[in-house]
């Protein structure tokens, strides 16, 4: 199952970046995005590197899923598709 990444988790002052918010196709409820909070998600660096997270926490109402993971995010990141375990 992919995923897009969508921004990092951030308010009005601060941006954390190792969560990131993430739209994932066909789910438009957060009853179907509460299914996917504990799965694991891998997103690979342009240079190969892999960076591990996990989905915790549905954001919304429209079935988007914000995902931790374990270090810092690139900004590069954002945009771009991601695996989900």
């Amino acid at each position: 199952m992919e995923a897009l990444i969508s921004n990092f988790r951030r308010g009005r002052h601060l941006q954390v970046t190792n969560q990131m918010i993430l739209k994932v196709k066909d789910v438009d409820s957060k009853e179907k995005a509460s299914k996917l909070v504990g799965k694991k998600v891998s997103w690979k660096t342009p240079s190969g590197k892999e960076i591990k997270g996990e989905i915790t926490f549905v954001h919304g109402n429209s079935g988007a899923v914000r995902a931790h993971f374990e270090r810092g995010m690139p900004g590069q990141s954002i945009a771009t598709k991601i695996k989900i375990l």
